[in-house]
């Protein structure tokens, strides 16, 4: 997804008009996921959320949802190389998944969003993308009586920039994918993976220490870094279009591991098709680019390692939770 600086500060400042719920909202649901203090998980919450992010009208040409691009069927994401716009127009990046999201620590390859909050904002904005704005979305969406309804019920108010994207990052926060085999696996139920799996996992955590960067619960450190996919990044310089600093040329966020093997074409341009590809990409070392990442270094596999390594990558599957 396009980070463009105009749009997101244009968008937050529609987003501050009201910046405190006015009224009471229900209990928080669902023990342990994290959420801001003026955000509060609950089920209708959650549900409205799922409402909108389905709905198309929050694009131009109504004819994109947020669900266009992050399929619940690819866990989240489109199986596209770049994601296809309203106009057809191609976006700018790959669509990572949003399974997991309210575990991170940033959101958008640059890893400059804060929040879901505020990044709900970004493709609306996107004239790559949705290629609408809060006011013509809300044009279309203030006369729905089932949205003015659940606007008024669930946070005290009328349907506004603070409604829409309060409830889409709640349920984007309830799409959670942590009960893998390799999860099993470690917590005791030895016959969850196969001699190959286990070999892979070995490889990872042992061999290549890939933990360094893919690490924790969800499979990374969160990181904005260069892994060297070329010497020269084109149009697209990564975290150096934020803030105009050389060492962050070519920078982009570490993504997680989980259901990686669903989440094909890989990399922030979804130039690698395979995992197989990206194996290779990283045992050769990855591009000279002065920005690279000092824990990239070559490495040797053999036929059978790779394909144990690509065995423990599909035991990170958890669908479970994308009903």
């Amino acid at each position: 997804m396009k980070f463009n600086k105009n749009f997101f500060f244009l968008g937050l400042l529609i987003l501050s008009i009201g910046w405190k719920c006015s009224g009471p909202v229900e209990k928080p649901i669902i023990s342990g996921i994290p959420f801001p203090k003026d955000n509060p998980i609950t089920a209708e919450k959650a549900a409205f959320g799922k409402r909108l992010f389905f709905d198309k009208r929050l694009s131009k040409n109504n004819d994109l949802s947020c669900a266009t691009c992050h399929r619940p069927d690819k866990a989240f994401t489109d199986g596209r190389t770049k994601s296809i716009g309203t106009n057809g127009s191609t976006a700018m990046r790959n669509a990572p998944s949003l399974l997991n999201a309210a575990y991170a620590k940033s959101y958008m390859y640059d890893g400059e969003v804060k929040t879901l909050e505020q990044q709900v904002l970004v493709p609306i904005q996107d004239h790559l993308e949705m290629g609408s704005s809060m006011k013509e979305v809300l044009q279309k969406l203030s006369n729905d009586p089932e949205y003015k309804r659940l606007s008024r019920t669930i946070f005290d108010r009328e349907l506004d920039a603070y409604v829409i994207t309060r409830a889409i990052s709640t349920y984007e926060r309830t799409l959670i994918s942590r009960n893998s085999r390799f999860d099993r696996y470690r917590k005791g139920e030895e016959h969850a993976l196969n001699s190959d799996e286990i070999a892979g996992w070995k490889l990872f955590s042992e061999k290549l220490y890939c933990i360094k960067c893919h690490s924790g619960p969800d499979f990374t450190n969160y990181s904005v870094v260069s892994n060297g996919l070329y010497v020269d990044y084109g149009s697209d310089q990564g975290r150096y279009r934020i803030n105009g600093l050389e060492k962050e040329k070519g920078a982009f966020k570490v993504p997680s591991l989980r259901n990686v093997s669903l989440t094909a074409p890989y990399m922030h341009d979804g130039s690698l098709r395979t995992l197989k590809e990206v194996i290779l990409h990283y045992s050769g070392g990855g591009a000279e680019h002065s920005n690279k990442s000092t824990l990239i270094k070559p490495f040797h596999l053999n036929d059978l390692e790779i394909n144990q390594l690509e065995s423990f990558f599909k035991t990170l599957v958890d669908t479970s939770g994308v009903n």
